[in-house]
């Protein structure tokens, strides 16, 4: 059974969403403020976390900022406030998911099972195997394995939220290819429904950084973006 911790401060919340998620094989904590969960992501293995963006001690944001710094988890991101600079202000920080209050939580478990069915059991460096399997994608510096979601830079793991990896193994399948934006959306719409115009070029520039010293994702101006690595047989 998945684990999933919610971190959110309304007291009521947690009850009936915990009774509701173990209809689908999901273990909720909840945490109401933002020290405790941290505390139990560093002393507990969860699979997801969700996150209010209203909180007390430190914002749904800042606590997202934290979070990516020692994890890759999963992230879903709960607001009261629907506003399009929220969602682009979480994606830029590393969610993967965004949800705006109120819910229903049976969207919100298709959101958890979403993230966690493209995560696929990657856990960063304990699930890289040192033997390419079926569909790994090998190129100059950096391997791709999509069976176990886990990509190497060098030799070394690179750490990349769900929608990260989506789209560089979109660019990866056609390396060459130059997709637009369009292309992208299109082709991750239905795994990330918040994903949009302006929130491919902000995992772009995330992908960019966590793959340095690589210099392997291009922009074509007014066109799009591809990915410029000479190709391995593996």
């Amino acid at each position: 059974m998945h684990r999933v911790l919610l971190i959110d401060d309304d007291e009521q919340l947690g009850p009936p969403l915990t009774t509701y998620f173990q209809r689908f094989e999901l273990a909720l904590t909840h945490a109401l403020r933002p020290s405790e969960g941290l505390a139990r992501l560093r002393a507990e293995a969860f699979d997801a976390a969700i996150l209010d963006v209203m909180l007390p001690e430190m914002d749904g944001f800042e606590l997202c900022r934290t979070i990516r710094k020692e994890s890759d988890i999963p992230i879903v991101m709960l607001t009261a406030r629907g506003d399009v600079m929220d969602r682009v202000v979480g994606l830029e920080l590393g969610a993967d998911a965004y949800l705006p209050k109120p819910f229903e939580p049976r969207e919100l478990v298709a959101h958890i099972q979403t993230v966690l069915r493209r995560r696929n059991g990657g856990n960063g460096p304990a699930s890289a195997a040192p033997v390419a399997e079926p569909g790994t994608l090998m190129f100059d510096g950096l391997t791709i394995d999509p069976t176990r979601r886990s990509v190497l830079r060098g030799g070394e793991t690179v750490d990349l939220t769900s929608t990260e990896f989506d789209l560089l193994h979109l660019l990866a399948r056609d390396a060459g290819r130059v997709f637009s934006r369009d292309d992208i959306l299109n082709q991750l719409r239905g795994h990330e429904a918040d994903l949009y115009t302006r929130a491919v070029d902000i995992v772009i520039s995330r992908l960019r950084k966590k793959l340095e010293p690589l210099d392997c994702i291009k922009t074509l101006r007014n066109a799009g973006y591809s990915l410029a690595l000479p190709r391995i047989a593996p």
